[in-house]
């Protein structure tokens, strides 16, 4: 069944891993309510819950295949625990819709702060 899937780092179009969303559904520019930040994790960010000073991420939003979150679940290394697929909420006119993106889950003392945009 598919699912929407926020993407905000390396799979946005004309970024590195880009063509993994090839054969999926652009539905267009979204952005987060104001409750996360982008650390920068080198060759990639890392969207993280900060509730206190959060900001609204920019990303995109895509409709995509079981199929092709099998493969974005391997590559984001949800088994090595690097990140997991979790609910996000955006806003409008997307904030009632079910939307997952990938969080990262280590520890993010000593990453560079990236804001709102990769």
């Amino acid at each position: 069944m598919p699912a929407y899937l926020f993407v905000y780092g390396t799979l946005k179009r004309g970024h590195s891993r880009s063509s993994l969303l090839r054969d999926e559904q652009f539905i267009g520019p979204a952005k987060t309510v104001p409750r996360y930040r982008l650390v920068d994790c080198g060759q990639f960010p890392g969207l993280v819950s900060r509730p206190d000073d959060g900001l609204s991420v920019e990303g995109e939003l895509w409709k995509v295949s079981d199929a092709c979150l099998a493969r974005l679940d391997e590559i984001e290394c949800l088994n090595d625990e690097l990140y997991a697929r979790l609910p996000i909420q955006l806003l409008a006119p997307f904030g009632q819709w079910k939307v997952e993106t990938y969080h990262y889950l280590r520890p993010t003392q000593g990453l560079k702060d990236r804001g709102s945009r990769w």
